[in-house]
């Protein structure tokens, strides 16, 4: 959690660095002829994923990311040591081109291997195993019945399936699967391709609005904790195989890598664990219908209004704010620090009180305190750093760490011949070396010692969350009316700050 005590007075006299001034040495990456796939990614250094929003894929509960392919797709690129950016889209055919546009190196879904995507896609050995199932609605009344009289009343056998009517997301699996199905048993299936995902239609299906869908197996699993009055016992297909997709070529390094980090990967407990936690957990139920439940509710915390207020005062998006709350409080607004910290924004009392809040007395003021500082920081940043987006990332390590610090990192990168106008592979290395004599003991130094690791990883971690939640949440800033944070300070207005 971060400390931001501070003495604005002293570092209001600190002098400027100019970064127009400042000397740049870029590193050119020449990739030449480079033909290796996994070459070319790690040159990049970060690994480029698609895939879709869903409550076992991918998701935000709570202010957290979370999901099965989320997770694995984070154990590969920890695997490989890159960073890991995702693109969602839940679209397979335009996931598809973003493969083929060299846009992105995985499609990590839930994509059942079969000949006509093989066509088009290079297959990693199986991640998992699932079946397509049938999802329908059990009668009204099943709880009453016995399960012999369920049971014919319910379609088991898939010869019952002729001239029924099945709603299946358009360009997927379930399409090429049903059309054999209706071969295979000599009659019409009806096939309705609609835009919308497996988990979408089960609601419909449970809702009452369409009476059949098709889903796999794991998936329609996990949904019917959600759904009681859905049945997924009627298989439609033979088991089959979950992997994930790559860029059609001749050969690929990324896939034998791939291919090596599953093999291994599934034989650890780790796996059994990720496994479980989306398949098997009944929680995900509670997950799922819960109001932080992002992917269906849009909202990450029940200080929603409230931030998106706030956040209009410092021109955030109410996203980012949610993103450093949930790093420093993870929206309690009781939490207090070994050092003192308090509440959402874990402000110092003192810190507060520079701008006439109490920090303590309820979380609107905590927040206005939090505020307050960062738009005293935005200040302080606007001429040091000139572009909009590395200013962000030294006023987010300067909420943690203090500016003074910063500051120092700056005229150490300068002095260096590095950029200190740029927080990555620039400042945020001079900060880490703020622990060692050699550099917090040096002329420019004026705060002296700090370890910066926590600032550093402070600033990823809030700017890495926030993609999620761009991911997944709206970025509109709509507000309840009866929502006003300036009322809920409690005597303490905007014109107290100094």
């Amino acid at each position: 959690m971060g400390k931001i005590t501070i003495f604005i007075t002293a570092i209001l006299t600190v002098g400027l660095i100019s970064c127009k001034d400042g000397k740049n040495h870029p590193t050119e990456t020449d990739s030449g002829n480079i033909s290796s796939d996994l070459e070319i990614i790690r040159q990049r250094g970060k690994l480029i994923a698609v895939t879709d929003k869903n409550s076992t894929n991918y998701f935000v509960y709570r202010g957290e990311p979370m999901g099965f392919h989320y997770e694995l797709l984070n154990e590969f690129a920890d695997y490989l040591d890159l960073d890991l950016e995702l693109i969602t889209e839940n679209h397979l055919d335009r996931a598809c081109d973003l493969l083929q546009d060299g846009k992105a190196d995985i499609i990590a879904m839930g994509l059942t291997v079969n000949s006509m995507r093989k066509k088009k896609i290079l297959f990693t050995d199986p991640i998992l195993q699932t079946r397509q199932v049938l999802v329908q609605r059990k009668p009204r009344n099943w709880r009453s019945l016995t399960a012999a009289t369920l049971e014919r009343q319910l379609v088991r056998n898939q010869l019952d399936l002729a001239g029924k009517t099945i709603f299946v997301q358009e360009n997927s699996a379930h399409i090429n699967r049903l059309r054999s199905l209706s071969n295979e048993i000599g009659d019409s299936i009806g096939i309705i391709e609609v835009p919308y995902n497996s988990e979408e239609l089960i609601r419909f299906v449970a809702n009452g609005e369409i009476e059949y869908t098709i889903s796999d197996e794991n998936v329609a699993m996990v949904n019917s904790t959600y759904y009681p009055d859905i049945d997924i016992s009627t298989p439609v297909s033979f088991p089959q195989n979950v992997a994930w997709g790559l860029k059609k070529r001749e050969s690929s390094d990324l896939l034998n890598e791939l291919n090596h980090w599953i093999s291994t990967y599934k034989e650890t407990r780790r796996y059994r664990v990720v496994y479980a936690k989306y398949f098997r957990n009944s929680r995900s139920n509670y997950m799922v219908k819960s109001d932080y439940y992002s992917l269906s509710t849009g909202k990450i915390s029940r200080w929603d209004d409230m931030i998106k207020r706030a956040s209009r005062e410092i021109d955030w998006d109410w996203r980012l704010l949610a993103s450093l709350i949930y790093q420093e409080s993870r929206f309690d607004p009781d939490v207090e620090s070994w050092a003192g910290a308090y509440g959402l924004m874990q402000v110092m009392p003192p810190t507060g009180e520079k701008f006439g809040i109490d920090v303590k007395s309820s979380p609107a003021s905590n927040m206005r305190a939090g505020i307050l500082y960062i738009n005293w920081l935005k200040a302080m940043f606007e001429n040091r750093v000139p572009e909009e987006s590395e200013r962000l990332k030294f006023i987010l390590a300067s909420y943690n760490a203090g500016p003074r610090h910063i500051l120092d990192a700056m005229k150490l990168a300068e002095k260096n011949g590095m950029d200190p106008c740029k927080w990555e592979s620039n400042v945020e290395v001079w900060l880490l070396k703020k622990s060692d004599p050699v550099y917090y003991k040096d002329s420019v130094v004026k705060n002296g010692y700090f370890r910066g690791t926590e600032s550093v990883n402070y600033v990823s971690q809030i700017l890495e969350r926030y993609e999620h939640y761009k991911n997944i949440i709206s970025g509109e800033n709509n507000i309840r009316l009866t929502m006003n944070m300036e009322q809920d300070i409690r005597g303490n207005p905007l014109s107290t700050a100094n």
